[in-house]
């Protein structure tokens, strides 16, 4: 006994010298690059399954390449392409091919419009004749090379365009695109960010006709936020932005016959959104998605380019939402592959519409994160999962039999997969907590190790010089389920002595905080919080994702309801341990979480001492109309899931220290929401601090805005709590 707490008390003494040795994490060496990762630069499969293409950018040099390497021998056997100036090749940022890859089309001088929009000068490069062409002086849109290559479609001031890059000649689609008023091919502003779009048109497989929508905008009500700039006077910026319980757009769908010239409209009749369209394998064949404005009800249809005629293929509803996703994949007999938590987890099934059959490929207790594609020729579908545990993520495939399932990948932690477009190989990425991202190719068939292309062994030598403490996992009893809980505590931890407790969380419907992957920026944060003697804690509550569909939509029609008293709990669950001290517990957030923090400092008010907010919702009131309606319904149909857990009704409640921070250009999250939470506060005569960040977006990024935020957040954490 004497001999082994001899040897425990030397243990402690040298895990003390280690660590007075390590370095302590700096804001500087967060925002200035120190942590960051190597990665693959846009990977694409290349048709034949047997090759792979990388972008390789040195961007103080602009210089950019797309090279050529073979699965299976890993050696790089051509560079296809090398920006030369000289030569009238441009620094190019991102590339895609053709269908035939016989031409690459090249993106330059992008830049953003909103969270996945961009403009850019574009040009196609010929890998055969190594000549290249401008698609337009102007900065265009999301240009999309038809299948042969031989043509180009693009959006240009809210018009759609053909390229004939043989002639030259230049078809415009649409005349009517108005700024704020008419869209044609691209999304308005909600379209894209709540369902993840930008591009709404789409070529069939012979390149002869091209689905597009068409957005009607006139009768949506205008958002202005004013943007500082550098000159005298602030200029407006004004937008479509239609907030809950507001009229959206009215969206249609066209299909263009590039032979005749000739657009027509398509009857769905008078869906509230078309959320998703996609050329089926016949070319007359497309399939379109239809929703109604609850979100409720998810029709898929076909529609026959020729007549126009519109067949139901599929109808999916539920009680609360139904979730719009990319896994639609038709087989070449016309049956699809799609997901649904129909049976209470999301889960895969095989549709075949002519028989009036449903096969259910996937089950069990656990979600289909990521479905990966399907493999024709040997029956295999592919997808990655939660089977080993919700804050993990595994590689699998199954029969299209629903038999003879296998994991392809192996380790505690979080796997994703690229897949050759054969499904002969794929390149699997792998992370958790004390593992940087590794990269390494496998064979598909039974997931066995090929090789290892990239592993990040540097960066782990470099966070190994600084003080960082475990992310230790597990789960916390609360409100009758077990929450999912990670937990940073200083690295000279001292179970007989009481620190400041700081929480974080996200909360959202569906997200996930609490996961086995490699550190982002926050983690690091946290981590220097940490080495200044505070306890970081994570706790994903009832409504976050991965845990079924009854644990998510548990929240439907009251938002902030659950999981602020599942925050409040689990708080005072933490508080209730020997080695925290109950009188300094924090919480903070971003967006969403910082609605939540807010909601928990008011609600909450004996139980958190200090929060932080920023860029909250502090009412759905403010916030657009998809994202909103799909899980509260209208303001004007369920007021009180609307007010009853709102922020700014509960002003007068505020006890402890509050900083409350936004961005002033932020086109998502309005300002307008800190701003009314400001006047609630000051009307209830309540001390706060708070910081506007001007012509800033939802990120506030840019500069030294980071770095500043962040700084601005340390001190008040080590001030207040």
């Amino acid at each position: 006994m004497k001999k082994s707490f001899g040897i425990l008390v030397l243990l402690l003494i040298f895990g003390q010298v280690i660590s007075a040795q390590q370095k302590k994490i700096t804001l500087e060496d967060i925002w200035g690059g120190s942590f960051s990762t190597e990665r693959l630069e846009v990977l694409r499969s290349m048709k034949d399954g047997q090759h792979y293409t990388i972008l390789n950018i040195d961007r103080q040099a602009k210089v950019s390449s797309i090279d050529k390497y073979e699965y299976k021998t890993q050696e790089k056997v051509a560079t296809l392409l090398k920006s030369d100036v000289a030569n009238g090749i441009p620094f190019f940022t991102s590339y895609s091919f053709s269908g035939d890859e016989s031409r690459v089309l090249l993106a330059t001088a992008v830049e953003p419009v909103y969270r996945w929009s961009r403009l850019g000068i574009y040009f196609v490069y010929d890998l055969e004749s190594n000549t290249i062409f401008p698609i337009s002086e102007s900065k265009i849109q999301e240009p999309m090379l038809s299948p042969k290559g031989d043509q180009v479609a693009y959006v240009y001031q809210n018009n759609l365009y053909v390229l004939d890059l043989a002639s030259g000649s230049r078809k415009q689609i649409t005349d009517d695109g108005t700024p704020n008023a008419i869209i044609n091919g691209v999304t308005d502003w909600v379209y894209e960010e709540e369902f993840g779009f930008v591009r709404a048109f789409d070529w069939n497989s012979t390149g002869d006709k091209i689905a597009y929508l068409r957005f009607d905008e006139r009768e949506v009500p205008e958002f202005s936020m004013d943007v500082y700039g550098q000159g005298l006077y602030p200029k407006p910026h004004e937008f479509k932005y239609p907030k809950a319980g507001e009229a959206n757009a009215e969206v249609s769908l066209y299909i263009y016959d590039l032979p005749s010239g000739s657009a027509r409209e398509v009857s769905l009749g008078n869906p509230h959104y078309i959320p998703r369209m996609k050329w089926m394998n016949h070319p007359d064949h497309l399939s379109v998605q239809t929703l109604n404005r609850h979100q409720d009800k998810l029709v898929l249809h076909q529609v026959e380019a020729s007549t126009l005629e519109v067949t139901p293929l599929l109808e999916e509803t539920d009680a609360a939402y139904v979730d719009v996703t990319d896994d639609l994949t038709f087989l070449p007999d016309d049956r699809f592959i799609w997901t649904s938590e129909k049976d209470g987890y999301n889960h895969i099934y095989l549709y075949d519409p002519e028989r009036g059959r449903e096969q259910q490929l996937t089950s069990g207790p656990w979600e289909v994160t990521s479905y990966y594609g399907y493999d024709e020729k040997r029956g295999r579908v592919f997808y990655q999962s939660t089977e080993q545990g919700s804050i993990n993520r595994d590689v699998y495939s199954i029969s299209d039999k629903g038999k003879g399932k296998r994991r392809l990948s192996s380790g505690n932690g979080t796997n994703r997969a690229a897949f050759s477009s054969d499904f002969t190989y794929f390149i699997n990425t792998f992370s958790n907590v004390e593992t940087p991202p590794v990269f390494t190719l496998h064979k598909a068939s039974d997931g066995a190790l090929v090789e290892e292309l990239k592993h990040n062994r540097e960066l782990l030598s470099r966070v190994g010089k600084y003080e960082m403490a475990p992310k230790e996992f597990s789960t916390l009893p609360i409100n009758g389920n077990d929450l999912n809980m990670w937990m940073i505590k200083p690295a000279d931890f001292d179970p007989s002595k009481k620190y400041p407790l700081l929480m974080f969380q996200y909360s959202g419907p569906g997200s996930q905080q609490v996961a086995n992957r490699w550190h982002g920026s926050n983690d690091y944060w946290h981590q220097m919080l940490a080495s200044e003697g505070y306890i970081v804690a994570c706790v994903d509550g009832r409504g976050t994702g991965q845990k079924g569909r009854d644990f998510k939509k548990v929240t439907q029609l009251e938002l902030g309801k659950f999981e602020v008293e599942d925050q409040i709990a689990a708080a005072q669950a933490l508080s209730a341990r020997p080695y925290i001290d109950e009188q300094r517990t924090g919480i903070w957030g971003w967006s969403y979480g910082g609605f939540m923090s807010s909601n928990c400092i008011l609600k909450g008010n004996d139980v958190f001492e200090m929060a932080i907010a920023v860029a909250p919702v502090t009412s759905w009131r403010f916030y657009d109309t998809i994202y909103t309606e799909r899980y509260m319904q209208t303001p004007q149909e369920n007021p009180g899931g609307y007010d009853e857990n709102s922020p700014l009704n509960f002003a007068d409640q505020l006890k402890g220290d509050f900083l409350l921070v936004h961005g002033a250009a932020d086109d998502n999250v309005h300002v307008q929401n800190s701003m009314r939470l400001i006047e609630a506060l000051v009307q209830a005569n309540k001390p706060f601090e708070w910081a506007i960040y001007p012509d800033r977006n939802h990120g506030i990024y840019g500069g030294n805005t980071r770095l500043h935020l962040y700084n601005k957040m340390t001190q008040f954490v080590l001030n207040n709590l």
